[in-house]
Order: C-alpha cells, then structure tokens, then sequence
C-alpha cells in the first residue's frame, strides 16, 4: 500500500489515526476495526461505488469513497487529503478532552471532473420556519442580515404568562394560540387540546414539504429499495411539556387532558400523511434538532425513508420559564440523498455533507471552514435561547448564508458582508461551507456541515411554446382556496416586477405546482397562458369566487371521483394517452372531478434550475386554547396567513 492509497483509506474512515499514521512510517501493523465493513464493488447502474466502511463517531452509517476519474471540469473544485493534516481519532480511541475551539470541518473528497460529489450528500430541498419577529423565512433573512434584535417584553395578549414581571424582556412568537385545525382535518376541540407546539410543528412542516414539492404526487413517488411509497421520515427535537403542565393545574377527574410526551410531535405528521418512514422525537436539550438530523442522515443512509423532514420547536408557555433573554422558534427542513434530488429536479438550498452527535465526535474533522460558524451562543444572540428549536435555528442561518452568499453579523462582523468564495491551490473555487456545532449544558453536543451546491443555470422562460397544462391550486375549503388565490396573485405581481419578463410566469411554475402540491377537496384549474391574465384571474375568484370563463372551479367535499376511475389499473395509462396525445383540457376535467392523477409520472423533471420558489399555502389560524372545561373555546376564523 503506497501513501496515496494510506491517505485515501484515512480520508474514507477506513483506517484510523493510529493505523495510518504506522504505515505512513513504514509500520506495516494492520489493526482490524470490527465496525468496518468490507469493500463492494460497484453496482453496475451506479457511477459511484457504495462507502465501505462507517465513519468515526456513527457505527450505522456509511462515508463517501473516492471516485473514480472522469473527464470535463465542475463547478467548483473539492481539495485532495493534505499529508500534513492531523488523522481523526480511531473508533477505540480513548475520549479526548473537549478543545477549547471549535469543530471544523475539512472539505470533502475530490469528484471526478464534470461531476458533483454526491455520494453520501443529503440535499436540503425544502426549508420553513417562524422565528420571533418573523412570520416566515424570509422576514427571518431580513432579521439575520441586517442584525435586528428580536427582543421584547412579553406579549399581553400571551395565554398564561401575564402578568410577566416588570421589565422582563424575551424573544417571542406571535399568535402560538393560533390554528387552522379544518386545513389538517382536526376538530377544534381536539385542536384545543393539542401542544401547541405540536400544532406550528405541523404547519411548519407542511410549509417545509409544500417548498419542497412533497405534498401532492411527489410525496408518492418517495419510495426506498422494494418499500411502500410515501417513504418519508420524520424527525423532530423537543424538550418542554408546559402546556401540559398548564393543563395540570386546573385538571379535576374526568376532564380531558392533552396527551403527554412528544411522541405527537413527529406522530401527528405522519399520521396525516400516511407515512411509512421512521417517526421520531428527540430530546437531547439545545441540540435536539441537530441530534434529529445526525438520525436523519443515518435513516436516509440505510435505505429506511427516501426522504425526511427535521426540525425542532420550542415554546414558552408557562410563567416559570419566562426569564431574561429567553427564546422561541419552530423551524423543519426537507432532506433528499443529493443524487435523487438531483435526478428528481429539486431546487437545492444547500447540501448536509456530515453530521455527528456526541462531544468527541468532533475530533472527525479538524480544520476551520473560512465562512460561517453557528452556535448556540450566536443562535441565542438573535432569537434569544430557544431550547429544542436552537439547533434548527442555527441550521437555518447556516443554509441561508450559504445559499445568499451573505455572511451576516456576527462572529466580529458588525454588518452583513459578501461571502467570498476561497480557492484552491489551482486557483479553482471551492464551495462555501458552514460548520453548526451546538453543545447544551447536560453534556449533549451535536454538529453538523453545511455547504453551497452549485445552482443549474436558471431558464429564463417557459420551455419552447410556454407550458400548455394548467395552473392548479386546491385547498380544504372555498375559503382557504380564495386567501391562497389572493397569496399566489400578490406572489406573482411581485415576482413579474422583480425578477421574470414582464408577462411571464416564472418558468416551471404551473409544472411544480401540478406535481408538487397536495390535491385537496376545494379546486381551481386556469390556463398557464401568461402572468397578467393568471394573476387577474386569481385576484377576481379570489374577490368573488369566480375567475372567469376560461378557469373551472370544484368543490369535492360531498365526494370525489363518482365513477371510481382512480381504482382502475386503466386509468392510468387513459390519463398518460390523454396528455401525450396534447388533451390537457380533458385531463384536467378529470382532476376536477377527483380523479388522482399522478401529474409527477406524466411530466418529467424540467431541465435547468428548479422554479421560483412559490408561496405556502394559507393557513386560516384561529385562538385554541385550554378552557376551564378542558375543551377549547373556538372562534370564528380570523386569516393571519
């Protein structure tokens, strides 16, 4: 074994520091790690072989080997192993003590030319959250880029905190009373004696799937090696149960009561969705969510989900945690294996390149990242500290300056700056990479890297001759339908003025909504001709619940698909003969009337970039909220998007 082959062993997690260091001297000792598994060759259908061995630090899960050598250049250019770099730790390696600096990251292993490394990479292809003083991610930029404090008192109208001592200030969220119990098929009673924390997580995470296109067909096609569809997985940190402690302290013998644990958290979701992946909740204090993703990883690394969503969700609900400078937050991501996302056509904010859990798990990586560095001290700086929801807040930041290619302030910045991409010693550009390490006051630490992936060229319209299938949005009900007919027109007048052609819808929009957002009972079905007529359209049904002569609407409430065509086997290949044969308009009736079509098989992928990013769909919130009874007390819905 020559050095070159030693240094790439020790870069794919094959030999340990110790190991590796004796053969570099001539100590030819081979020690048998019992956790490596043994090499594989390539399956034929893949460019890349499978990793051989578990990494440091994670015994399940498997690290990227070096590729093999193909021709033209990539994007961005990933740095060999440096012989003078310090070896990770071997698995049986005694604990070090904790460094006093940070958990670097090195960058990974070099692709082949032409190519992205993307074996053992996990696409962030979906991202949502509320942080205080943001209602939605892109208020949160706003908050990060220009510093903004987030801190005040604490909110009069607040259920359960008032009065709050003098003075006290926190960083909260707005409306944690607020739900929309009918858009996920929930009872308001049965809402009221829901977490709240529970009831934004599944917003939220709604929101994330809806960014990721992973609502509607899509969702379906997520299937893993010989599984079910819907394969996705859910995994949520959280560590406070104070609304049932709120319930506690008025509870008398047969009143109900909400249900104990976090176990709903991550349940809730799936249920509703009818997922087949794992499920679970997490709590490991500050770094619950960072722990949540480092489980991900591994459950996308073994096959077990095609696809998950992370996140983490902190709320302030009783008197005794209000204290000085505490937080809030909720926040999910969508994770995708960067290869399917790849081939799935998805939009990729950033790309999860490792994560670890456990305070000596560091020691795997050693060398600072010229770019952002996320903590929980710098998390609570902005959002106050937030418990469970600090490591997906800092996750958050993390992909956000990654893909703005902003750096904000902070960590000696006063102000936002441009991030800079550094270069190798060729001169090629490598990817800009952020580092997350979170460690909580119990011992617990989770991290994570972070790092850009180059975006496809963006198109610059519709494909030749526009798309000619139509523009769909569904809701559960007519009025949620007519908010988000009036979200998606306000969308798109501002999208029209900023950044397309004027009279262009942004390109792929019409597809991405067709294939990636759920169909739901209340439906609206208009031609993608152009931006103004689609936007006139939207703004006229949404004033007075028609669009005109061209748009058809339906309300599937009472019953869907009457003639049962979506149990034939037929009707799928019916539906595929139908639009390859340009018969949109035929198709589309159907859709109206509940026919499941499965818009993703009939459409492939589109070239280039992913489309504009489109707005959620509205949530109709309203107060819930315990009652002396142990019911809620409903009220009228009251939109506050």
């Amino acid at each position: 074994m020559d050095e070159r082959e030693i240094l790439t062993r020790f870069k794919a997690g094959t030999l340990g520091r110790d190991e590796a260091a004796r053969l570099l001297t001539g100590t030819r000792q081979a020690r048998t790690d019992t956790r490596t598994r043994p090499e594989t060759a390539p399956r034929p259908t893949e460019p890349y072989a499978r990793p051989p061995a578990a990494p440091p630090g994670d015994p399940d899960t498997q690290p990227p080997v070096q590729p093999p050598a193909a021709a033209p250049a990539e994007p961005y250019a990933q740095p060999s192993v440096r012989p003078d770099a310090d070896p990770p730790a071997p698995l049986d390696a005694e604990p070090s003590a904790p460094s006093p600096g940070p958990w670097y990251a090195e960058p990974g292993p070099v692709p082949p030319p032409g190519r992205p490394a993307v074996e053992d990479r996990y696409a962030v292809v979906g991202i949502a959250g509320r942080y205080p003083l943001a209602p939605d991610l892109h208020a949160h930029w706003e908050n990060l880029r220009t510093g903004r404090d987030t801190s005040r008192a604490v909110p009069v109208t607040r259920p359960g905190l008032a009065p709050a001592p003098p003075g006290r200030r926190g960083h909260f969220l707005d409306d944690v009373a607020g739900f929309d119990p009918e858009f996920f098929g929930i009872t308001p009673d049965e809402g009221a004696l829901t977490d709240p924390q529970e009831r934004l997580f599944l917003e939220v995470a709604w929101e994330a799937l809806e960014s990721a296109g992973c609502t509607g067909s899509r969702l379906d096609a997520l299937t893993s090696p010989g599984g079910p569809p819907r394969a996705l997985g859910v995994f949520v940190g959280a560590s406070s149960h104070d609304y049932a402690l709120l319930a506690a302290a008025s509870w008398t013998d047969g009143r109900p009561a909400p249900a104990a644990g976090h176990g709903g958290l991550p349940g809730r979701l799936a249920s509703a969705l009818e997922l087949t992946g794992p499920a679970r909740a997490v709590d490991t204090a500050e770094c619950s969510a960072l722990t949540a993703l480092h489980l991900a990883v591994g459950a996308l690394r073994r096959e077990e989900c095609a696809a998950a969503v992370v996140g983490g969700v902190e709320l302030l609900l009783h008197p005794s945690r209000i204290r000085e400078g505490a937080g809030e937050g909720v926040g999910a991501v969508v994770l995708k294996p960067l290869r399917r996302a790849l081939d799935d056509g998805d939009r990729v904010h950033a790309v999860i390149r490792d994560t670890a859990d456990g305070r000596t798990a560091g020691s795997r990586t050693h060398r600072r990242t010229d770019g952002a560095h996320e903590t929980r001290e710098s998390t609570a700086r902005r959002i106050g500290s937030a418990g469970a929801a600090t490591g997906i807040a800092a996750l958050t930041a993390a992909v956000l300056q990654v893909r703005h290619g902003v750096l904000v302030p902070g960590d000696g910045r006063d102000a936002a700056a441009p991030w800079p991409r550094t270069c190798d010693d060729t001169g090629r550009e490598l990817p800009r990479t952020a580092t997350v390490e979170i460690a909580a006051d119990g011992g617990c630490a989770a991290r994570a890297v972070v790092e850009e992936h180059p975006a496809a060229e963006a198109p610059t319209g519709e494909e030749p001759g526009g798309d000619d299938g139509p523009f769909l949005l569904s809701a559960p009900t007519p009025a949620h339908l007519a908010a988000t007919a009036r979200r998606f027109a306000d969308w798109l007048a501002g999208a029209a003025d900023a950044d397309h052609p004027a009279g262009a819808l942004p390109a792929g929009l019409a597809r991405a909504l067709r294939a990636g957002r759920a169909a739901l009972p209340c439906r609206l079905a208009l031609p993608a001709s152009d931006a103004p007529g689609v936007i006139a359209a939207l703004r006229r049904f949404a004033d007075t619940g028609s669009a005109g002569d061209e748009a058809r609407t339906a309300d599937l409430r009472g019953g869907a698909d009457p003639m049962d065509l979506g149990g034939l086997p037929q009707t799928r290949d019916y539906l595929t003969a139908l639009w390859r044969a340009g018969h949109r308009e035929q198709v589309t009736r159907l859709w109206l009337n509940g026919v499941d079509v499965d818009w993703a098989a009939l459409e492939a992928p589109s070239p280039g970039a992913a489309p504009a990013e489109p707005p959620p769909s509205v949530h109709l919130r309203r107060p819930l909220w315990l009652s002396t009874d142990g019911a809620g007390a409903p009220r009228e819905p009251e939109p506050t998007g």
